[in-house]
């Protein structure tokens, strides 16, 4: 009988791990030696869209594995996924180790029976890197058939995604088989599918979508008919939110270098200046956008259109009164994910009483940032922008910008700040 992996939460990593196509045999081995693969970055969902799509609009049938929840050190994020296609081809990722192997396997598997499986990967610290778990994290991963009959909406979903509209994706993982693999897809304003019963499509749906809003990507635990207190379904939510947004004031040789890390961070990054002679697309190429207008009259523009949201990021590098104080009387009463200002600490105490002087609470003027970024000795406009992102990546995660090795505890947090 099929171990369940939700009762027996540490598979065992001996299991004979299939080498995929085109990389070296995914195989254990030891501490200090080489794994055969390069790890990567997280591979989300969105990341192997292109290739899903192109087989699923051939009438294709694909195998995909998605990371659904992580404990301890995982090395990827839920969301992530890898897709084993008709030719046996592996795209994306879902751990960097052995459990590629295993995944591919289960992939293959489901594509021939038509089942999609719940499965957990968990490892002893002393074989984690071997496999790709660091630190002994356990991650579970759900494999399921991917077609035009399983999965009609995903044409719909992929259009979304391109045009950068929001859409959310909720699949049981766990529950009895004649729910097991149902979706239900929400937008903003509509849904497509169904988990198996109308009460529990409307009960889920209210959840899925504040999960949406906040771009958040994680489970559900419900009962048969949705009760918020039940524990008889497990729902995942894979939330395709636009990207969130950067915002860089000031259109100085240091936005140039926090535009590029905000863009390999994922950031959509706009820079903005007053000064048309320096906001140039020429002089910020990372940046998505580059806007010639004044600061606080572009930041209130974008609030009235709905364009700034908890998880935007305000970075005021302009280092002037003039754009500075205006700009952070708008910035600092918004529900934003931070506001870090440039200057010294003479500039910070003139820029406080400034704004203290506009009217702003001093709960307001505790929420900005300044000066900008983390105590890393930088100098460079190279080394202050990872200074900015550090403190930005802290911020959202909840870290304390310490040095790991001097402090206890997990060191990936699992709670979005």
């Amino acid at each position: 009988m099929k171990k369940d992996p939700w009762k027996d939460p540490v598979l065992p990593t001996t299991r004979k791990l299939a080498a995929v196509p085109g990389t070296r045999p995914l195989v254990p081995r030891k501490l200090g030696t080489s794994l055969g693969t390069r790890p990567e970055r997280g591979i989300r969902m969105r990341d192997v869209l292109d290739d899903l799509i192109g087989w699923w609009q051939a009438g294709e049938t694909v195998g995909m594995g998605t990371v659904v929840a992580t404990w301890r050190s995982a090395p990827r994020p839920a969301g992530a996924s890898m897709l084993v296609g008709p030719d046996g081809t592996a795209v994306g990722s879902v751990s960097g180790g052995c459990v590629e192997g295993a995944v591919y396997e289960e992939a293959r598997d489901a594509v021939e029976t038509g089942v999609p499986t719940l499965e957990r990967y968990g490892v002893s610290d002393d074989d984690a890197f071997a496999v790709g778990l660091t630190c002994g994290g356990i991650l579970d991963v759900f494999v399921e058939p991917i077609s035009r009959e399983s999965f009609p909406e995903l044409g719909e979903i992929a259009e979304s995604v391109d045009r950068h509209e929001p859409v959310a994706v909720v699949t049981v993982v766990k529950g009895p088989d004649d729910r097991l693999g149902r979706r239900l897809v929400l937008w903003p304003d509509r849904e497509s599918g169904t988990l198996g019963l109308q009460r529990l499509d409307d009960a889920v749906a209210a959840d899925a979508r504040g999960m949406l809003a906040a771009g958040r990507t994680g489970l559900l635990h419900v009962g048969h008919d949705g009760e918020r207190r039940g524990d008889d379904l497990t729902l995942f939510v894979n939330s395709f939110a636009p990207p969130a947004r950067m915002v860089v004031f000031g259109a100085i040789d240091f936005a140039a270098a926090v535009a590029r890390v905000g863009a390999f961070l994922g950031y959509r990054v706009t820079v903005c200046d007053a000064r048309p002679v320096f906001a140039t697309p020429k002089r910020f190429p990372d940046a998505h956008e580059v806007i010639v207008e004044w600061p606080h009259r572009y930041l209130q523009r974008e609030v009235d259109a709905g364009r700034i949201d908890e998880r935007t990021v305000l970075c005021v590098l302009t280092h002037d009164p003039k754009f500075d104080v205006p700009l952070l009387e708008v910035a600092l009463r918004l529900p934003v994910a931070y506001v870090g200002a440039m200057g010294s600490r003479r500039t910070h105490e003139e820029r406080q009483a400034r704004l203290s002087e506009a009217g702003l609470s001093k709960e307001e003027l505790g929420r900005l940032s300044s000066p900008i970024g983390l105590d890393l000795g930088a100098r460079t406009p190279e080394e202050t922008a990872v200074s900015i992102a550090a403190e930005i990546i802290a911020r959202r995660w909840g870290g304390t910008g310490e040095r790991l090795a001097g402090t206890d505890g997990p060191i990936h947090r699992t709670a979005y700040r």
